[in-house]
């Protein structure tokens, strides 16, 4: 499938992100790209293109800005069949509504919604997407949404989540939501052992994902960094969200989130959190010292009114930081370019329309999530990296004047969806339009599923 040379040609403008945050590199125009198989090999102007015996396949991107393929750091993809539920509540309330209809899915359902998930995800340009699965009804396993990212061809990072502290325990969830912690060890092991591929490139990798203080015991935390490190593999965790989640852990463990994720071996460069929206400073300086990610998820945490994280602060402090669209029933969207411009204007609430560029955006939507999912082999477009990258026709109403800076225009102008889309070599969106699955047949099934769920 991969085999072969293909050459895009005739670039607008190519947006490398191959500077540093602070100091980008300029953008290239009338670029071009040579692909080997999964890697890209060249990238220059049209008028240095070298010669290419026999390519594969010579594409024009003329009018087209291209990027990297964005990285999707944090997302709950069974939470398409739920979206627009709870309007009005905050995380705890929101939770309490959906947990009872969460526990109606079954493999198909998982399978289903994460296709959808997914198909909004690369059509708004996501390359890379990370989900964390954190409840198994009905015999549904993480298997069933590896099956759907493999069908579709997205890189995936599949997070191996879990909840074991119930209601009756002093949990937030109900306890049928649960499940033994032998269990979840046990199956987290068999996902890494069955799944994860740490080679360059690899297509699919699993992490240890305890879903977060007030759904699982110190126990499962302790021995879930213990499995994980065994493996080599990374940690996932939501942490610090909301004031409701710092109070529960000063109450039940006596400490702040930071302290208590500190004191159960959940620190390292192996470890990301979702959200982080109640860290401060002197958290900061510690995480970024020890190597912790950060998943940004301006939607989700505007619309549960969970309050705004500190990138700008966490980004100064040399912190890993990258974009996550978060559940389809928080958000209630997964759409990667949309989500760079909430985060960009978000900061700019608190911290001024100077401190925080489209280029920022970009960075955490690109290098900064692959560097918080501990990759060095996506989010730029240069010699030895992986051949993920979307493309945006320019000539669309929505960026008529502002051709003059196409890459601003990716972030400032109403989000779009993307034209082209090839991830490891692969093309998955051609014309715009989704060369995997049938769309259309399966928004009708999802629709069935969730109907079903909901009534």
């Amino acid at each position: 499938m991969n085999a072969g040379t293909t050459i895009l040609a005739d670039i607008h403008t190519l947006v490398p992100m191959t500077g540093q945050r602070t100091q980008p590199a300029a953008p290239l125009h009338d670029a071009a790209i040579i692909v080997q198989g999964c890697e890209i090999t060249w990238v220059g102007t049209m008028a240095q293109l070298p010669d290419v015996d026999t390519p594969r396949e010579r594409i024009s991107l003329r009018n087209h800005i291209v990027l990297p393929g964005l990285v999707n750091t944090h997302h709950h993809l069974y939470q398409t069949l739920t979206r627009a539920i709870a309007q009005d509540s905050e995380l705890f309330d929101w939770l309490k509504t959906l947990y009872p209809l969460w526990m109606k899915m079954d493999p198909d359902a998982v399978y289903v919604s994460a296709l959808t998930g997914m198909a909004e995800l690369i059509l708004s340009g996501c390359t890379t997407a990370s989900d964390h699965l954190y409840l198994y009804p009905n015999g549904s396993r993480i298997d069933d949404e590896i099956r759907a990212a493999q069908e579709i061809g997205l890189r995936f990072h599949a997070t191996r989540g879990s909840m074991s502290l119930g209601e009756s325990e002093g949990g937030l969830p109900p306890d049928k939501a649960t499940e033994d912690e032998g269990v979840i060890l046990r199956d987290t092991q068999r996902a890494i052992e069955v799944y994860h591929d740490s080679r360059r490139y690899a297509m699919l990798r699993i992490a240890a994902a305890p879903c977060s203080p007030f759904s699982v015991t110190a126990d499962l935390m302790r021995e879930s960094a213990a499995l994980a490190r065994h493996y080599g593999v990374m940690l996932h965790t939501h942490l610090a969200e909301t004031r409701d989640e710092e109070a529960f852990c000063v109450a039940t463990f006596g400490k702040r989130p930071l302290d208590y994720a500190e004191s159960v071996n959940w620190v390292g460069k192996d470890v990301w959190y979702a959200h982080g929206v109640h860290f401060r400073g002197p958290d900061i300086d510690r995480m970024a010292a020890q190597g912790c990610g950060i998943a940004h998820c301006p939607s989700s945490n505007m619309r549960l009114a969970s309050g705004i994280a500190p990138v700008r602060l966490m980004l100064d402090r040399g912190l890993n930081v990258g974009l996550g669209v978060d559940g389809s029933a928080s958000n209630d969207s997964s759409h990667m370019l949309g989500e760079a411009r909430q985060a960009l204007l978000l900061q700019r609430i608190q911290n001024g329309a100077s401190r925080f560029s489209a280029y920022d955006a970009l960075w955490i939507a690109t290098r900064g999530g692959a560097a918080v999912l501990g990759r060095d082999d996506i989010g730029r477009i240069a010699p030895g990296f992986a051949a993920d990258m979307i493309a945006v026709d320019l000539n669309r109403l929505e960026y008529a004047g502002a051709l003059h800076d196409p890459m601003a225009a990716m972030v400032l102008c109403a989000p779009q969806g993307v034209d082209f889309s090839m991830v490891n070599g692969r093309i998955l969106v051609r014309n715009a339009v989704l060369q995997t699955i049938d769309i259309a047949r399966i928004i009708e099934r999802h629709n069935a599923v969730s109907q079903a769920i909901l009534h």
